[in-house]
């Protein structure tokens, strides 16, 4: 009975945060891992007439039809290149699973709180709404994006309000 007490009175685990990385062009990212259903390579997705251009259309996955987001488009990192490396990342959000292409994906991080900065004010200039804070480990700058504020979205339009 000791131990149990130990653990729920060690306030530490919530302080922990594990996120899936990936890259887009030269830029680091990180989402919650507890999102991530599974890693799959590229397949071209069936298109679906008048989506946004981020949204590259749909794949049958083992009988869900899951809808695919092109991050690099999304948040206007240049042009998609799909290659070897490309990945779609499938996340389970709201009861519903929805699929990111991103570059590559890096690893699993663990960061504790003092190690995610709080995100930068740009003005407005740039929309940071789904910009959690940024992550630090010794060189590396993650970019932690709150993916299912993202993906729940008005302007995703892709999961019921």
């Amino acid at each position: 009975m000791g131990a149990i007490e130990k653990f729920s009175a060690d306030s530490q685990v919530n302080d922990i945060h594990e996120f899936l990385t990936f890259r887009l062009g030269q830029e680091e990212y990180g989402i919650d891992i507890l999102k991530v259903q599974e890693i799959r390579g590229y397949e071209q997705p069936t298109r679906i007439a008048n989506a946004p251009d981020f949204i590259k259309g749909v794949i049958n996955l083992r009988g869900t039809i899951v809808p695919i987001v092109d991050m690099r488009l999304k948040f206007n990192v240049g042009e998609a290149n799909y290659d070897a490396f490309t990945v779609v990342i499938i996340l389970n959000i709201a009861n519903r699973v929805v699929g990111i292409v991103v570059d590559s994906v890096s690893d699993v991080l663990t960061l504790e709180q003092n190690q995610i900065r709080p995100t930068p004010e740009f003005s407005g200039a740039l929309d940071v709404s789904y910009v959690m804070g940024l992550g630090s480990i010794g060189e590396r700058m993650l970019i932690l994006v709150d993916i299912e504020r993202l993906m729940t979205s008005a302007e995703m339009a892709l999961i019921d309000g």
